[in-house]
């Protein structure tokens, strides 16, 4: 898989924290008695309950319906017991405040549920036969968050990832209630809380920064290359050799400048052939789709993506072997043993790789993250080199009109793998692409960013009695998504896991509706 017939030449294409002293006393053993001092202080309800969570270690967990997170909300200089605190901030006195181990869980009481609304809202979710948890996942020490984390329930195929701003929600069936929530990133310790706990609730994690004692692991030269030719040993024993049927989400969109112009969502199965073969054989059907536009008046270019399913199935590439994996002799690259790193109590060998100075062609620049013990890549991030990125233009390009200039500035990728269980073949589980121009019109002195993106991941996965999808019934993964038409079924997006969007293109996406822009496809 070389650059120039792989990737998608697509144009078109509450935090958990150590509590500290400042600002706290206790009077006696009872938490909720703890008294904390704020100065005067306007905010949100979201930050000011977080501000009170880096004092005092405890999380809280809410329904976004009943606390409103975005509210801004001023609290009056002085000392206050942590249940007063709650209720100040929260301008609701009604709330029932329980404490269990980490928790502060904030509801309301029994008797006050039975309100016309909330009833009907209750049975709703109740009836639907699904459970929700949502929330953000930051970093312990820095506060930032988290992007593309993995949300799954333990030994089950269910889950999803985060957004680039740590935020997610998971969707499950309610006979899967007693599972543990497992939250993990490269890089980080990975956080377990009963689902039953949080669930229909919102909630904030905090992941801690995964550091290696030298006591506590083996300190030995890893060879890159070796580990690499270990890695594509092992395909067989780490990866499905029967086919998989893979029920996915999908997401690609396009932004001019700050603006989000054209997003398309996308339910798909993926049928995936063993490991064996090459990604020739993978396929998919289109199960539910919505599409918005978000063309201003005025606006002369109208650009369009191809390819981004495609991308998504070229993209598992330990079945579409780029050549950056192909260590034959001869290749372009030179590697490193860059790092040590763990996910899910594993650890991690990081092996960098980067063409070799002599040639300067628009290669592969990136890492690979390579399980030490069962030698199965965890993820891969890779970009075109940025020295030469320009180079890879034309690549990029399908076609143009001839008053505009484009010249491609970033075209990096992320992919990563998980088994289900422990000891289970790794399944594809999240694929982004970013592709991103400079444009500018002839005669005109300024550009603007045009940028390319589309991400997929995985919700469910069967393996029992897997058939081919049937060819009347495949989506032609190659052609322009966002022109494929499709009914549109409203309810269906409220009952099924999606990567959430950001908040500008949230804005877009609620604001299309409410206008009722959604293309009926």
């Amino acid at each position: 898989m070389t650059l120039k017939n792989t990737i998608l030449p697509g144009v078109l294409t509450c935090l958990f924290l150590v509590a500290g002293a400042h600002g706290i006393r206790a009077d006696d053993d009872d938490p909720l008695n703890r008294r904390i001092v704020f100065s005067k202080r306007k905010d949100t309800v979201y930050r000011l309950l977080k501000d009170v969570t880096a004092r005092t270690g405890l999380m809280f967990v809410y329904d976004s319906q009943v606390i409103d997170n975005d509210r801004k909300t001023t609290v009056p200089k002085g000392e206050y017991t942590l249940r007063d605190a709650i209720r100040v901030i929260t301008r609701r006195q009604d709330l029932r405040i329980d404490i269990v181990g980490n928790h502060v869980l904030l509801r309301l009481p029994e008797k006050t549920v039975d309100t016309p609304t909330a009833a009907v809202d209750t049975a709703r979710r109740r009836n639907s036969g699904y459970y929700e948890i949502s929330g953000t996942l930051h970093d312990l020490e820095t506060k930032e968050p988290i992007a593309y984390a993995t949300v799954s329930l333990v030994n089950s195929s269910v889950g999803t990832v985060s957004n680039q701003r740590g935020e997610f929600r998971l969707l499950a069936p309610d006979s899967l209630r007693q599972p543990a929530v497992r939250f993990s990133h490269i890089g980080y310790e990975s956080l377990e809380t009963a689902a039953d706990l949080i669930a229909g609730r919102r909630m904030d994690f905090a992941l801690e920064p995964k550091v290696f004692m030298l006591n506590e692991i083996e300190v030995r030269r890893v060879n890159p290359l070796a580990e690499i030719g270990a890695m594509l040993d092992r395909r067989d024993d780490n990866y499905p050799v029967e086919p998989t049927l893979l029920t996915v989400f999908y997401r690609e969109g396009i932004n001019y400048g700050k603006r989000p112009v054209d997003v398309s969502e996308a339910v798909l199965e993926v049928y995936k052939s063993g490991y064996r073969n090459d990604a020739s054989a993978d396929h998919a059907r289109l199960v539910r789709k919505r599409h918005v536009s978000n063309i201003a008046k005025g606006d002369t270019i109208l650009p369009k993506m191809k390819s981004g399913v495609r991308s998504c199935l070229i993209l598992d590439i330990m079945k579409e072997l780029p050549d950056f994996i192909r260590i034959d002799e001869g290749q372009p690259y030179r590697y490193a043993h860059d790092n040590i790193t763990a996910i899910d109590d594993r650890i991690v060998n990081v092996v960098a790789f980067r063409q070799v100075a002599s040639n300067d062609e628009p290669l592969f620049t990136g890492e690979l993250y390579i399980d030490s013990e069962r030698k199965a890549l965890e993820e891969v991030r890779f970009e075109v080199n940025p020295d030469y990125v320009e180079k890879a233009t034309n690549f990029y390009i399908d076609r143009k009109a001839h008053n505009l200039k484009l010249s491609l500035k970033q075209a990096s990728y992320i992919v990563s793998y998980k088994p289900s269980e422990s000891s289970s073949p790794y399944f594809i589980n999240h694929i982004r692409g970013d592709i991103v121009f400079r444009v500018r019109k002839k005669g005109q002195l300024f550009s603007s960013p045009l940028h390319f993106w589309f991400e997929m991941v995985t919700c469910k996965i069967d393996t029992t009695d897997v058939s081919a999808i049937p060819r009347s019934e495949r989506l032609s993964a190659g052609q322009i998504f966002s022109e494929t038409q499709h009914p549109y079924d409203h309810d269906f997006w409220d009952r099924f896991n999606i990567i959430l969007p950001e908040e500008k293109l949230r804005e877009t996406l609620i604001n299309s509706v409410s206008e009722v822009v959604v293309n009926a496809n």
